[in-house]
């Protein structure tokens, strides 16, 4: 027990990171405000093809090539070889788009960003926009009535552990592995946690935390899919971590690596927040 104490008044905010379109680059910041759906301005745009359908990295690892930022609310993109794209954040024509398991109003960003994005991508897509923040509700098997979220996978935040990602790196040496070591942003966190030993974070399921004043719900782990295994930088993929996930990390089907979080509150977090364990 003394142990479990001295790790849990040790934890802090190591990192904080936005993806404001679905399987675009990320943006790391040094603080961020958390919404009742995510931080703010947390994938709120996603890319479908010609059909409608969505498209994220695991059809499309292409997608790491393409930055966004966000200025003065609305939406910049950049990707090499073609000239930015400004697309303000506005509500215009809507259309349905199923977002795994729901079905989600989206507003079409226009004609002139479907263009870019069908140029730098060699083939027809279309941009689409959440203008209206509420619309998509939380797995109800895990959440509460009034929980919403974006357009992230399914739950507004995803935290990491630093420490875990450590020990899945000497899990690929151990294992002969070629590959590594891998950095954090294969998992594409919103936020790290240091200061916690490795996989402490499952004895966090099903319990309340507090990072900085912001308290926050951990209702279920994170079974991890090929993104995982997609290089942020270069888009080229390999076979880790879900190779050594498989071996160490598999409960039932599912490949677990993050801690899923759903806002109790909202307010601003910033690196060097201290992380509790509020039950």
């Amino acid at each position: 027990m003394q142990n479990a104490t001295r790790y849990r008044s040790g934890m802090r905010l190591a990192s904080i990171h936005r993806y404001p379109v679905k399987g675009f680059r990320r943006l790391d910041h040094d603080a961020a405000v958390v919404e009742p759906w995510g931080l703010a301005g947390d994938r709120r745009w996603l890319v479908t093809d010609a059909d409608g359908r969505m498209l994220t990295q695991r059809e499309e690892p292409r997608f790491t090539q393409l930055q966004p930022s966000i200025v003065d609310g609305d939406l910049m993109l950049s990707a090499a070889g073609h000239a930015d794209l400004h697309v303000p954040a506005k509500a215009g024509e809507l259309s349905e788009v199923t977002v795994w398991r729901t079905r989600v109003l989206l507003s079409r960003a226009g004609a002139a960003a479907d263009t870019w994005l069908s140029a730098v991508l060699g083939r027809e897509v279309r941009l689409m926009y959440l203008d209206e923040p509420t619309r998509r509700p939380v797995d109800p098997d895990y959440a509460r009535p009034h929980d919403r979220v974006c357009l992230a996978d399914g739950y507004p935040l995803l935290l990491a552990n630093s420490a875990s990602l450590d020990m899945v790196n000497d899990w690929l040496v151990e294992d002969g592995s070629e590959e590594g070591p891998l950095p954090m942003t294969r998992f594409r966190p919103n936020v790290v946690v240091s200061g916690a030993p490795a996989f402490a974070e499952d004895d966090w399921i099903g319990r309340r935390l507090r990072i900085g004043t912001v308290p926050l719900r951990a209702p279920k782990p994170s079974d991890r899919c090929v993104v995982t295994t997609t290089d942020q930088e270069t888009g080229e993929r390999g076979r880790e971590p879900l190779r050594t996930l498989a071996r160490h990390r598999r409960f039932g089907q599912a490949l677990l690596f993050g801690l899923n979080l759903i806002p109790d509150g909202t307010g601003e977090i910033r690196a060097g927040d201290e992380v509790a364990l509020l039950d």
